[in-house]
């Protein structure tokens, strides 16, 4: 596509748009250089990359790249065996930082598929991160202009050396400062530095007082800065210190420096990639800024935009368009006055395809169809070649050759004015020849123009249409509203009556126009009027539409929280009847625990109402569903239990348990009986249970009635086997036992004992 013809459409103003998304010198470099393409499945591999990208925003939050540094110099250097500098070295480091954080984004978390995100995936594998080398870097480096003691023992050690000495030579300066014999001589009391050496501020008349050496002047020649003789070697020894320090600073970095030599493929490969992911993320960060959608890519030949908006207009000002050629028509003729809209229309169209077959989604409502042309041919604007010295009609002409010379049947042609700047009967005649001439050649061509021939032509040729932009009589004011099939009409009159032209001057010009152009220009108001009318009807219509389903949904939020209204009303009653009856069946368990010592007369009904308030807690747990919950039923079951409880107790207390049945045998002989009963439960109970293969809440009904046969068969320890498996059961299990009123204490075998696939659990 010619470049100009880019400009033309404003593209340049959305690259412009689309810099300011980009994070880093090289996204803003791609930007730069972005152009649309015209191979489908190129277009559908962009727009899907964005898509993903738009995606992981949406999921993740916004992507996290930030600046980086420019580290290509430095990667020259490294090829170059040479020693990096601290802050190139430190720029590497937050290099490899942030490709590494960068990765990370679209690694880290477990609720995502990436298994969906295919395009992007190759992408993001494609970083190269090195942490220890980035840490080791960030270890040794503290800033642009310090190494770290630490970064080697001998620096360390330099240091250290080096700090021991100037203390020394404070020391030595200080009591120089502060002697009764000197102090005299000193300008200021301080210590300072001059030539790295360190010197007093000593008056100029007492310089031959002070034996030493003189290293600076001061301005006003008042002050002599002079390194006393007591400390001089003491200040050559911290100079050969500093050169140490710096050959050892050197070694360091040629160290570091040494360590990168073997990633600079790596790196290079680095810069390339996330300056094509800021690329990508600037896209989708831009599209979602405009409200864009990705548009469906059709193999019809045809662009059909609802509610399309120009990008580079205020999205809250401008009025949307819809625009739709290429199916019952292929020429679309666009009419009406100045300033109504008509070149907006013909950019907007160029200008979304542009964006569509950049990567970029564009302002339009779901359901939005494009085609991938081979070309976009555009003429529009007034421009003159001054250069050539061409009339504006022949700047026009000469587009038109060239779109003409070029064009084919899978081309779009956008013309604004098409015919204008010369006579307008010769105007009109060659705009519908030009326009005969594309249709022939089967390319799509959307134009505007003032011409009455060419709105008659749509009329009465098969492949043409008309459209006009609507226009606010009352208030003088187009509404830059789209009709496609309305032909524009013609304003000129009613306009001039509206400002007050005289009437008389009103009536001659009607009658200057001859009459089959005035039964035309009725026609085409009857037709413009016919179809405003169906435009409101359809508004309404869709306006009530809207209100339905608005209402529809309103109505199924309604059901909605009126399900989870139930639904909360059943777990809470299911919740009440599991209370109910884990306590009827723990008052149960602490019967038998008393019968356990009192005897056996009523331990076969005991344990029998026991083990139906189980069989009803395993029903109710078993059956969640479950919505007929009896509570009703189950408290009087609880009540009759709780009775029967009461009864033994009030008898236990008299110490006669006997008299609760019919035999009257005294009390130790009924103790004794039980014991008897006891024994003959223990020697039924095996002293290990295996759940392996249940559910958690399946293996605790069952461990629960185990454990209550083993405490009153006083069977103890016992085992119970789960199998190691991912481990939930277990952790069920235990989770059970810490509450279990049985349990004394648990721990999983050893080994020889089933090891993590065994609990052993002793009882009270």
């Amino acid at each position: 596509m010619n470049t100009k013809y880019l400009k033309t459409l404003e593209f340049d103003k959305i690259i412009e748009k689309l810099t300011t998304y980009c994070k880093t010198y090289i996204g803003k470099e791609n930007v730069a250089n972005l152009l649309p393409t015209f191979n489908q499945y190129k277009v559908t591999n962009l727009l899907e990359l964005t898509n993903e990208a738009t995606s992981l925003i949406y999921r993740k939050g916004n992507f996290p790249l930030s600046d980086l540094p420019n580290i290509e110099i430095s990667i020259k250097n490294l090829e170059s065996s040479a020693t990096l500098s601290i802050s190139a070295l430190l720029n590497i480091a937050r290099f490899l930082k942030i490709s590494r954080e960068v990765k990370e984004y679209f690694s880290s978390g477990d609720d995502i598929d990436l298994s969906s995100y295919q395009k992007l995936s190759d992408i993001f594998e494609a970083i190269y991160t090195n942490k220890s080398v980035e840490e080791k870097i960030y270890s040794v480096i503290l800033d642009e202009n310090t190494i770290a003691d630490n970064a080697s023992s001998k620096l360390s050690s330099i240091r250290r050396q080096a700090k021991k000495l100037e203390q020394e030579i404070r020391d030595k300066l200080n009591s120089f400062i502060h002697s009764s014999t000197y102090s005299k001589y000193i300008m200021e009391p301080i210590i300072t530095i001059r030539e790295n050496r360190y010197v007093l501020p000593i008056k100029e008349e007492y310089k031959s007082q002070v034996k030493g050496f003189i290293h600076d002047v001061s301005s006003s020649g008042s002050t002599v800065f002079i390194e006393p003789i007591s400390v001089f070697d003491l200040n050559s020894e911290i100079s050969n210190l500093k050169i140490e320090e710096e050959i050892e600073i050197e070694r360091i970095l040629a160290e570091l420096s040494s360590m990168l030599y073997d990633y600079t493929e790596s790196m290079k490969s680095n810069i390339s990639t996330l300056g094509d992911l800021d690329l990508v993320f600037a896209k989708a960060s831009y599209s979602l800024d405009i409200d864009g959608i990705c548009p469906k890519i059709n193999d019809e030949k045809f662009v059909d935009f609802k509610s399309a908006r120009h990008p580079l207009i205020d999205k809250n000002v401008v009025v949307p368009i819809d625009i739709s050629i290429g199916k019952d028509y292929s020429c679309l003729v666009i009419t009406g006055p100045n300033t109504g809209g008509k070149t907006v229309a013909l950019k907007t169209t160029g200008l979304l395809l542009l964006m569509a077959y950049s990567g970029i989604y564009i302002p339009v409502k779901e359901g939005s169809s494009i085609y991938v042309f081979d070309n976009i041919f555009v003429d529009i604007g007034d421009e003159q070649s001054i250069q050539e010295n061409l009339s504006t009609f022949s700047s026009h002409i000469s587009n038109i050759v060239e779109i003409t010379n070029n064009v084919t049947s899978n081309s779009l042609v956008l013309v604004d004015e098409l015919g204008s700047g010369t006579d307008p009967i010769e105007g009109a005649n060659l705009a519908i020849s030009i326009l005969e001439y594309l249709f022939k050649a089967n390319a799509i061509t959307i134009c505007t123009t003032h011409y009455q021939e060419l709105k008659n032509y749509c009329l009465t040729h098969k492949g043409f249409q008309n459209a006009s932009f609507e226009f606010d009589l009352d208030n003088l004011k187009p509404t830059y509203k789209l009709l496609i099939g309305i032909p524009g009409k013609s304003n000129a009159f009613a306009i001039s009556k509206k400002l007050g032209l005289n009437e008389e001057i009103l009536k001659s010009a009607s009658s200057l126009m001859k009459s089959q152009d005035v039964s035309i220009e009725e026609l085409m108001k009857n037709i413009y009027d016919s179809k405003l009318a169906i435009e409101k009807e359809k508004e309404e219509i869709e306006k009530n539409s809207n209100q339905i389903e608005a209402l529809r949904k309103s109505l199924e939020i309604q059901n909605s929280n009126q399900k989870e209204k139930q639904d909360k009303l059943l777990d809470k009653a299911r919740n009440e009847a599991k209370q109910i009856l884990q306590s009827a069946k723990d008052e149960a368990n602490s019967v038998i625990r008393k019968l356990n010592n009192l005897g056996k007369n009523d331990l076969t009904s005991a344990n029998n109402l026991r083990n139906e308030l189980n069989d009803k807690l395993k029903d109710l747990n078993a059956d969640t569903s479950n919505d007929g919950i009896n509570l009703e039923s189950l408290k009087e079951l609880n009540s009759k239990f709780s009775l029967k409880n009461s009864k033994i107790d009030s008898t236990s207390k008299k110490g006669n348990f006997n008299n609760v049945g019919s035999n009257n045998k005294t009390s130790s002989h009924s103790t004794v009986t039980f014991a008897k009963n006891s024994k003959f439960k223990s020697q039924n109970i095996s002293s290990e249970i295996n759940v392996i293969g249940q559910t958690v809440d399946e293996a605790i009904f069952v461990i629960d009635k185990y454990l209550d046969d083993c405490a009153i068969a006083k069977l103890s320890p016992v085992r119970i086997v789960h199998g190691k498996g991912t481990g939930k059961l277990r952790e069920g299990i235990h989770k059970f036992l810490r509450t279990n009123p049985h349990v004394k204490s648990f721990r999983l075998g050893t080994f020889g004992e089933g090891e993590m696939g065994v609990t052993v659990v002793e009882l009270k």
